[in-house]
């Protein structure tokens, strides 16, 4: 362990933070952590409370996992004032919202799915992520009859808002529109139709909205349109674009194609809530990636760095000029921290991210993604270990590197 780093949480469950691009501080400096944790061997699962000393102050929800907590938790999400927390329950195929008083336990519950909540709190926009795993993200099978709504009705299934409140949900953006406003919709729609013609009519390309991450501002988010994995399983190509929107879902850009062939993985928003971060394709070569800086409208394409793990990137919020990625090619990860100007390494951490060998396709307890993400003045990065059977949460302190 790097004497600036410190093992925050040390229980016996396999614990992790929701997602890189969702903080699990405390939004009212209390330094209180929002985290996951479950029993392997039980595969029964809680989202904790711990107190700014690691001490386990809460806990609640308990829910069955499936492969996907094993990536991101219950998804657990802090309210802006830090009354409430947000979590995912039930199934991929029943998912539930839940809206949890911390001072009092109340919970009121919805049905719904989420990738966290926004910044601001409700309505909470995403897509469902059980049509993810229906296309075979978890475990490798295109499971179309798991979805929740079927891939081909396009006007059933997008960007839905949630409002666990009231209980009140609406489509907000169905693929079907996305698809009709395309910049590349006569593409879309060849490949669409050679599609079909292997398939059947009632087929067609795997497409969905999901991956919807908020600004830290809140102002604008950005969401995924394509079909993923799912071209590993299928004889799909590659489809695969980030979208930008504003708060009100109202002034839309396609911000990055990677589609048929051009690599990239791993966009979240910049705390400037202006630019997104993640790897793109190279200019010079886009079937090659590199760690790069754009627009939210598209503008601006630019190579920050040639790191190219495909790792979970973000620029701290304190410093703009300070990236942070994970490298999670090997049984032994990296947190990398990066000089945005001069795009070089300028600190490193070796952490395991694997407990066994040779580790199962799929989301599992065997292996997790280290997932950096900043508290919210930048001065600490939390990420996901796992140096044996259990996963733990380590905190780094960028101003002590």
């Amino acid at each position: 362990m790097y004497p600036n780093s410190r093992v925050k949480i040390d229980i016996d469950k396999w614990c992790l933070h929701s997602y890189y691009s969702l903080c699990p501080y405390a939004p009212d400096n209390s330094g209180r952590l929002l985290f996951a944790g479950c029993d392997p061997d039980t595969a029964v699962g809680r989202v904790y409370i711990a107190d700014k000393d690691g001490k386990i102050i809460d806990s609640f929800g308990e829910n069955e996992t499936s492969p996907s907590f094993f990536h991101t938790g219950y998804w657990q999400t802090w309210s802006p004032d830090a009354k409430y927390v947000y979590y995912q329950s039930g199934t991929n195929t029943n998912p539930l919202i839940v809206k949890h008083n911390v001072e009092t336990g109340e919970e009121k519950i919805m049905r719904g799915d989420m990738e966290g909540a926004a910044p601001f709190g409700e309505p909470i926009t995403t897509g469902y992520m059980g049509m993810l795993y229906a296309a075979g993200y978890g475990d490798g099978n295109y499971a179309p009859e798991k979805a929740p709504f079927p891939f081909q009705a396009r006007d059933k299934h997008g960007l839905f808002r949630f409002y666990p409140e009231t209980g009140k949900s609406e489509l907000a953006l169905s693929v079907a529109e996305v698809i009709e406003n395309h910049p590349h919709r006569d593409r879309l729609m060849k490949e669409d139709k050679s599609i079909k013609a292997l398939y059947g009519e009632n087929d067609g390309l795997t497409l969905m909205c999901y991956c919807l991450r908020w600004s830290p501002k809140g102002n604008r988010f950005l969401f995924y349109f394509g079909n993923h994995t799912v071209h590993s399983v299928r004889n799909e190509p590659r489809v695969g674009y980030v979208f930008t929107a504003d708060k009100d879902m109202k002034d839309i850009h396609m911000a990055v194609d990677l589609s048929f062939g051009r690599k990239g993985v791993h966009w979240s928003m910049h705390p400037d809530g202006e630019q997104l971060i993640g790897y793109g394709p190279r200019i010079d070569d886009p079937t090659k990636h590199a760690l790069t800086l754009v627009n939210y409208d598209g503008s601006d394409y630019r190579k920050i760095s040639d790191h190219a793990s495909g790792g979970h990137s973000s620029i701290c919020p304190g410093d703009y000029n300070l990236a942070v990625t994970d490298e999670v090619n090997s049984k032994i990860g990296r947190i990398v921290f990066l000089d945005v100007t001069t795009g070089k390494e300028v600190d490193a951490y070796e952490f395991q991210r694997q407990n066994v060998d040779q580790v199962p396709f799929g989301r599992n307890p065997y292996r997790v993604c280290h997932h950096p993400v900043f508290n919210q003045d930048g001065t600490k990065v939390l990420c996901n270990t796992l140096p044996g059977k259990y996963a733990q949460l380590v905190e780094i302190d960028v101003k002590g590197r």
